[in-house]
């Protein structure tokens, strides 16, 4: 979702993904600006904390006034949420070719298992399974890098020989001991799929990437057959590969495309029944003709469908209820061409997208005051379409880990033409405050009053940092003539470069007087806060996500570093952000609020020439330059700190329930539960949504 903030917004988003701007990124525990303790209210029954375990914290979000909808809309979103849950297995696949095996095999130890729970090695190998349920595969799901059980390959073994033999995913005449024999090398040996992506640019991004996009085919290979495809003349072009596996076959490279009829059929044509399904109810005939245009695409994998679809989408902007469903972000591909499977079924929160309108409504203002340079500011910014929504059900790559931003579509020409949709997802935003610690600002913020600042403003400032990075961020800027897609110019950077311009709008307007005269924002002090956040997060804490000695390799994170360390470099001269150490303990302290804007307002213009005149080398050596490398003693520093907080820091969600209510073959209610086992809940998924068959 490019735009997923998954988008980025400093504090909480700041660990998020934006664009998903899409995903991303996810509100961390870090990031949050809230009380030390887990906030329970005594008038509040909704217990939005699950379970915490590895570095991982399950939660659980409500959907405010599902009740009072009527039975059409809650008939809608029983579909849609149906279709969801479909695709869910695509995402597994397409992040590892063995991973479908590798959940099966745990399912079925978690289902026969008969033993006593406290038994410290299945303690551990349950730890393991949460962590590979979450992260849909043996990759961290935000790091991406290979995790392992912390049993032993035998104990191991033992509870694969004592499952039922029946649930396991066996070649036919297979026994389980050779089952075991061939699967437990690849969880264990850490030479085997070291990697899910690979973004070490000295190295074959495909070939040293776990991601199941390519088999067979190395990079150059890949970069040659696509480039072959592009047109620059065409002035409509489709995301080229977005919707296909790139083969090898008899020494002939092929795409298998995701379609019914194609690869992944068996899932994507309960997508469609749902689909269909939903536009029966749909609340209007430009919601329908929508859903008719996705339903087109998933049956003819034409991505000319797809952007007839996303076209139709963005026209409907009536709706109370909306979907996102399809292969939408490129994150998780090294070169930055083939999307995942993700779905989020909202409703609309009127109310709340008060706030997020009036920015929408402004975004030409936005767009001619920036520090863009003249020929790169739209002259007419189109259909920006912003609301504040409520999550119902996300599934594939918004779940459990979510965005809390998202703005669509993807494709740049149809956005520059047709507009695009921004949204806010307010009850996931709400869940992170609900259950949020400031324990991160007391350890990494340098004295009492930025501490107090941050914990008194940075709530607000985070939804305003992810309102402008998806409703202006993402829509400003346009390309020059002939240039061609960002994700074909800037090849592997252009996803932290995206991100990186994105987040400079926002932080640029949240030092501007302008917010303030809208009534959106009370004063520059939340600003101040959002930047004090920024600095601190983009140049320390997120480096708690990381290994000691490891680089950044995500975009976001590269993004977020990126614009903190060139801003601190930029301006050492006028000593606008200061570092300090103190007992020990680095800080970032900022000295100059307004220079740093201007700092901001700088890079912003040069992301914004990178982008419109397709510099690669430029957009390479930013990227390369401050967004990459980690400084070793001051990455130690910070896991040690951080640690000491016992905190997790990534978070995720268990979705909301919904079943129909029938009477004589008719829906005539449907009701909404909220789980509260992460457990149960992947174990029903993949008992109720199995749908694609295991590749071994």
């Amino acid at each position: 979702m490019t735009n997923k903030l998954f988008i980025v917004t400093i504090s909480a988003a700041l660990l998020l993904g934006a664009c998903k701007s899409n995903q991303s990124d996810l509100m961390s525990n870090e990031v949050s600006a809230k009380q030390d303790t887990i906030m329970k209210d005594s008038t509040e029954a909704f217990e939005y904390v699950s379970e915490q375990f590895a570095d991982l914290r399950i939660l659980r979000y409500e959907v405010p006034g599902f009740e009072q909808l009527s039975l059409q809309q809650k008939e809608l979103l029983y579909y849609l949420s149906e279709a969801a849950l479909c695709g869910r297995d695509i995402m597994w696949d397409q992040n590892y070719k063995y991973n479908l095996t590798i959940r099966k095999t745990i399912d079925a130890i978690v289902e026969s298992y008969k033993g006593d729970v406290n038994n410290e090695d299945y303690k551990k190998f349950m730890v393991y399974a949460k962590r590979v349920w979450f992260s849909r595969g043996i990759h961290h799901h935000y790091g991406s890098e290979k995790f392992f059980p912390e049993c032993t390959q035998e104990v191991f073994a033992q509870f694969i020989a004592n499952a039922d033999a029946s649930k396991l995913p066996l070649n036919t005449g297979e026994s389980v001991k050779d089952f075991s024999a061939r699967l437990l090398p690849i969880i264990y040996d850490p030479k085997i799929a070291p990697k899910k992506v690979s973004l070490d640019a000295s190295k074959d991004l495909i070939t040293n990437s776990a991601v199941n996009f390519y088999e067979g085919v190395n990079q150059k290979e890949a970069i040659a057959f696509y480039e072959k495809m592009i047109n620059k003349k065409d002035t409509t072009p489709v995301m080229i590969g977005l919707n296909s596996k790139l083969v090898k076959e008899n020494g002939v490279l092929v795409e298998k495309v995701w379609k019914v009829g194609g690869m992944y059929t068996q899932a994507i044509e309960k997508i469609v029944y749902w689909l269909e399904k939903a536009i029966t109810v749909a609340e209007n005939p430009e919601q329908k003709l929508a859903l008719e245009k996705l339903v087109k695409y998933y049956k003819s994998g034409s991505l000319k469908d797809f952007d007839d679809y996303n076209i139709a989408w963005v026209k409907d902007t009536q709706s109370a209820i909306d979907v996102t469903n399809g292969f939408i972000e490129v994150y998780e591909d090294p070169l930055g061409k083939k999307a995942t499977f993700e779905s989020v079924v909202s409703v609309r929160d009127f109310e709340a997208s008060k706030r997020i309108a009036t920015i929408g409504a402004n975004a030409q203002w936005f767009e001619d005051n920036s520090t863009l340079l003249p020929q790169h500011k739209k002259k007419n910014v189109k259909g920006i379409s912003a609301k504040v929504i409520n999550a119902v059900m996300e599934s594939g790559d918004a779940a459990p880990s979510t965005p809390i931003g998202i703005n669509l579509p993807n494709n740049e020409w149809i956005r520059e033409t047709h507009g695009s949709k921004s949204v806010n997802l307010g009850n996931i935003v709400e869940a992170y405050e609900k259950a949020a610690g400031g324990s991160v600002v007391n350890e990494f913020y340098y004295n009492d009053a930025i501490k107090k600042n941050v914990l008194d403003y940075a709530g607000l400032a985070d939804k305003l940092h992810t309102d402008m990075h998806e409703v202006i961020g993402h829509a400003s800027g346009q390309i020059e003539p002939g240039v061609g897609q960002p994700h074909e110019t800037l090849k592997n950077y252009a996803s932290a470069l995206e991100e990186g311009r994105a987040d400079l709008v926002a932080l640029y307007y949240l030092m501007d007087q302008k917010l303030v005269d809208l009534g959106v924002m009370p004063s520059l002090d939340y600003g101040k806060a959002s930047y004090d956040e920024y600095i601190t997060k983009g140049l320390m804490v997120q480096l708690s996500r990381l290994k000691l000695g490891d680089n950044i390799e995500e975009a976001h994170m590269r993004n977020r570093q990126m614009i903190a360390k060139w801003a601190f470099e930029k301006g050492q001269k006028e000593n606008v952000i200061e570092k300090k150490v103190e007992n020990g303990k680095t800080y970032f302290v900022i000295n100059d609020y307004l220079k740093l804007r201007v700092l901001f307002g700088e890079l912003l213009k040069e992301l914004q020439r990178i982008k419109s005149q397709g510099d690669y080398k430029a957009g390479k050596a930013l990227i390369e330059n401050y967004g990459v490398k980690v400084d070793l003693a001051l990455h130690k520093e910070v896991l040690e700190r951080y640690n000491k907080l016992a905190m997790a820091p990534y978070q995720g969600f268990i979705q909301p329930k919904l079943t129909p209510v029938m009477k004589d073959g008719k829906i005539v209610d449907v009701t909404i539960e909220y789980p509260k086992s992460f457990t149960q809940q992947m174990l029903e998924y993949s008992k109720n949504y199995s749908y694609l068959p295991v590749i071994n």
